[in-house]
């Protein structure tokens, strides 16, 4: 439902006259032409004012002839600029990014190129007193959404409360083959061997109980584009999975089958909903599959 609003533009803030009492969160999504996560990542990084005060806490509540203004750039990030790492929100708690293929979440051995030292070095530049603390981790080659907490509380928090925190995660994948079922869950036991491939068995072996439920967006005779939801998150687990029903993630050097239509690991974190570690809030944050999966289904 759009409300009719006095509305304005001036300086690089939108300006709108509140005309009934609403909580803050409601009056921003009837009136401001973004989506429930931008709104939200606005409020949170202290872009919503309300006659003149900077507002955080998205139930506040407006009153008949308040004035709010919404913040049409977002601070701190104009400054930052990477090829591997894009800033999708960001509050004094935590930091949620999309990262590319082709780096490490974190330092490991003698590679430099890591997602925490890029982050690390743009709290540095916007004179952020903090660092990345790394909560989960994504593969090298795998792309997608990951979250880091910038102190060692937030950072705690969601490491030992990570699977009552995140309640929904998913990836996508361009899987070798043509899928025979739409949908369906894996379900076994994964452990790592002394090389550190990790392998699946039906019953328990000591290692992990690994839950990924599948779902097939689309197909053809080559290749199937399928989205995974982890129940359970598990190193490789995904990659595995997909190899156990005979359908490799393409470009998958160690569980693959040499299919490789794109020259890069074909896995993406595109969606990623947490409740937020200090406010408790919902937090939901997705991204397109990539372009290159797709045309692939042309």
């Amino acid at each position: 439902m759009r409300m009719n609003t006095g509305y304005g533009r001036e300086g690089d803030y939108d300006h709108y006259d509140v005309k009934t009492s609403q909580p803050l969160l409601d009056f921003l999504l009837a009136n401001v032409p973004q989506s429930r996560t931008k709104v939200k990542a606005t409020l949170q990084g202290h872009g919503i004012k309300v006659n003149g005060k900077t507002v955080t806490q998205f139930d506040f509540l407006l009153q008949p002839g308040m004035k709010v203004a919404v913040s049409r750039t977002k601070r701190n990030q104009q400054s930052f600029k990477s090829r591997y790492v894009k800033i999708v929100y960001e509050d004094k708690w935590l930091i949620v990014v999309e990262k590319a293929e082709g780096i490490l979440s974190m330092a490991a051995g003698h590679s430099s190129l890591n997602v925490k030292s890029v982050l690390d070095d743009y709290f540095k530049k916007s004179r952020q007193k903090c660092t990345a603390h790394v909560v989960h981790r994504l593969d090298r080659d795998t792309s997608g959404l990951m979250v880091y907490a910038k102190d060692m509380e937030t950072e705690q928090i969601l490491e030992h409360n990570w699977h009552q925190i995140v309640y929904d995660r998913r990836y996508v994948a361009v899987v070798s083959g043509e899928m025979e079922q739409d949908e369906g869950t894996v379900s076994n036991w994964l452990k790592d061997n002394k090389a550190y491939i990790t392998y699946s068995s039906p019953v328990d072996n000591g290692g992990k109980l690994a839950i990924t439920h599948f779902h097939v967006l689309d197909r053809t005779t080559e290749h199937s584009l399928v989205e995974y939801r982890l129940e359970t998150g598990r190193k490789n687990q995904i990659r595995v999975h997909a190899a156990d029903m005979g359908h490799p993630v393409c470009g998958d050097i160690k569980y693959g089958n040499g299919d490789d239509p794109l020259h890069r690991l074909c896995l993406h974190a595109w969606l990623l909903c947490f409740h937020h570690p200090v406010t408790g809030e919902p937090m939901e944050f997705e991204t397109p599959i990539p372009t290159p999966f797709r045309l692939l289904f042309k």
